[in-house]
């Protein structure tokens, strides 16, 4: 069973892809970064446990469904599979804003949803990693360390510098995991 201490769970827009303001709602439009992708697979390959949460609310908008998110996914497996690497568990928020759920970051939803998925007791240690402040806040909210990537809108979300006093900040997520696993 992994332990929260060698865990790490990271938004997907913005730190393993490229994000865009208009969604990402294809998966042609889905474009990984290399070194994101080698990173999970570094992690995995060096016994970290590495999850994913994150907010699609491109499908309550109507912009791609449920089987196009997964067509996403599976590549994202399949790419970190390649490079000997694994994804424990990807979990997803398909609600709108407005929708009331308990799941869409800053809430803690997700992250409790894969707290109770592999087994955990708790996150208190783990790292959650973000490109912006409602990332941050979920995982801060369930005890995780915040990590800030200035991939995707991190360059923003730094600009505003609010709510980033115990953020550890990194260029991307190799820039992190190389520090991690230094």
């Amino acid at each position: 069973m992994p332990t929260p201490d060698k865990l790490v769970i990271l938004d997907r827009d913005g730190v393993i892809n490229q994000d865009s303001d208009d969604y990402v709602k294809s998966l042609d439009e889905w474009l990984p970064y290399p070194s994101a992708i080698d990173a999970i697979a570094r992690l995995s390959r060096a016994g970290w446990t590495v999850a994913v949460a994150t907010n699609q609310s491109g499908i309550a908008r109507g912009y791609y469904d449920e089987a196009t998110l997964a067509a996403m996914h599976d590549r994202l497996e399949a790419l970190v599979e390649a490079k000997g690497g694994e994804i424990r568990r990807i979990v997803h928020c398909p609600h709108g804003p407005d929708d009331g759920c308990d799941c869409r970051k800053p809430l803690p939803g997700l992250l409790e949803q894969i707290r109770q998925d592999l087994g955990m007791a708790s996150l208190r240690g783990a790292w959650m990693v973000g490109d912006s402040l409602r990332d941050l806040q979920a995982g801060e909210a369930v005890g995780c360390h915040s990590v800030l990537v200035r991939t995707g809108k991190g360059e923003r979300t730094l600009a505003r510098g609010k709510g980033l006093e115990r953020a550890w900040v990194f260029a991307d997520l190799a820039a992190f995991a190389d520090w991690l696993l230094a």
